[in-house]
């Protein structure tokens, strides 16, 4: 039977220091230590080398273990790594853990992690790293789906294939359950518009959640002067649609504070990279429908765990209105003469839709709300307290019952169909959604 070089080696070894023993040169304690061996299976050599000499010093177990991965499947994982999932162009490559995810779903890998960590270790593809204790005791999460939720934004060169390009990751995580509702790239970075948007789309989703945990961004609160504390009494837009729904807004004064928002985005970070740099995707369109269809529902399944209460604290959003909610909203006062001064947020310009010979609005407040993505515009005007009373209506104002244009009801529409107006730029579609006297017993809310 023919030996590796090793194993004759190792043989030689073994029958130098029984001869010292049996020689007296040495005791057996000392042969066991030379070896690396306990003194019971030092000896069993002693005896198989007394019984059949130096061919019993030899490994006789041959026979292949029915777990030995075979080496055709090894060399493709390992080339698998080194031509595709390993580090490339500057960036790190994947992970073990996400390797070991992507090579099993896309590859039919069967390997177990820690056969291919340590195969990829002792390659030299993977350096071997010390583990890494808990820096400090994590807060317990909620109990319920939907009782807080995380929203942050993470700017970062996402698309691979462009180096040079930086965009912003909005992601809204569930803190009992780890599971990432929304997530979406956008390239203007954190705006009061992509806030909004990702807010809508998860509150339609799932319905209204408990709170919301932010950090102290310019959408999220008002800070008078850099470095102060913010000011909760002025709300923002956003801060302004959570108080209308009757989520609870909390601010996070730290990173350390928003640890899970933190923790999720480096996750992002470390496996939405690779993953869109392999699919050889390029564009933010092609990235987001990536990231709905193929790695939310991985990184869900992956990453989600079982809430401590089964029971979600998700509220249905009943008859809320959520274009006049999640919108541009700013509070205006209606002139002597009938007019509203109007300004979009882009220009500092007004337009003032006048209604001669009425004075039935005058000292209102009104309600100007612009939906973003080019919607309209529409005013509420309602009854501003410690306001003297006004004229008694017009007659066209009295007529309003009997199905005739009331002069209020004409000044906006003179507005609408004003061309040279700087508010139809601003807003292609303007309309009077209500507009009552307020002289008259109520007001019809928007």
């Amino acid at each position: 039977m023919t030996y590796t070089r090793a194993a004759v080696e190792r043989a030689m070894k073994v029958q130098e220091v029984i001869l010292r023993a049996l020689s007296g040169r040495q005791s057996w304690l000392q042969v066991a230590d030379v070896l690396g061996l306990s003194p019971r299976t030092v000896r069993r050599l002693r005896l198989r080398y007394q019984k059949v000499g130096y061919d019993g010093l030899f490994d006789h177990r041959r026979r292949r273990s029915p777990r030995a991965v075979p080496v055709a499947e090894l060399e493709r994982v390992l080339r698998l790594y080194r031509e595709r999932y390993g580090p490339r162009d500057g960036h790190p490559g994947f992970n073990v853990r996400h390797f070991c995810d992507v090579v099993r779903r896309d590859h039919q890998v069967q390997l177990s992690y820690s056969f291919i960590k340590q195969a990829l270790q002792s390659a030299g593809l993977v350096a071997k790293r010390r583990a890494r204790g808990r820096h400090r005791r994590r807060r317990e999460p909620r109990p319920c789906l939907g009782e807080l939720l995380h929203l942050d934004g993470s700017r970062h060169r996402w698309l691979a294939l462009l180096p040079d390009a930086w965009h912003t990751l909005l992601a809204v995580v569930d803190d009992a359950t780890n599971r990432l509702l929304y997530a979406q790239l956008v390239e203007g970075g954190e705006s009061v518009e992509a806030i909004m948007t990702a807010l809508r789309e998860v509150v339609a989703t799932y319905g209204l959640p408990g709170a919301l945990y932010t950090d102290r961004a310019h959408w999220a609160v008002h800070t008078p002067t850099a470095g102060a504390a913010p000011d909760r009494r002025q709300l923002t837009q956003v801060g302004r649609a959570l108080a209308r729904l009757g989520i609870e807004h909390i601010l996070g004064y730290s990173p350390q504070a928003r640890g899970r928002s933190e923790r999720a985005n480096g996750t992002l970070q470390g496996r939405l990279v690779n993953e869109l740099r392999v699919a050889r995707i390029s564009t933010v369109l092609a990235a987001n429908r990536y990231l709905r269809e193929r790695f939310m529902p991985d990184y869900n399944a992956r990453f989600t765990r079982p809430p401590a209460d089964p029971a979600s604290a998700f509220v249905g959003i009943g008859r809320y209105d959520l274009e006049q909610i999640f919108c541009h909203q700013e509070e205006r006062i209606v002139a002597r003469d009938n007019t509203v001064g109007s300004s979009s947020r882009s220009t500092s310009s007004a337009a003032a839709a006048a209604a001669p010979g009425c004075a039935c609005s005058s000292g209102a407040t009104s309600t100007e709300r612009t939906q973003f993505g080019g919607g309209r515009a529409a005013w509420v005007a309602t009854r501003r307290s410690g306001v003297p009373s006004t004229p008694r209506p017009s007659a066209a104002c009295r007529s309003r019952k009997s199905g005739q244009i009331t002069c209020q009801t004409r000044a906006v529409r003179s507005l609408v169909n004003d061309t040279g107006s700087r508010v139809r730029t601003a807003w292609p579609t303007i309309e009077a959604e209500c507009m009552t006297c307020p002289t008259t017993s109520r007001s019809t809310p928007l």
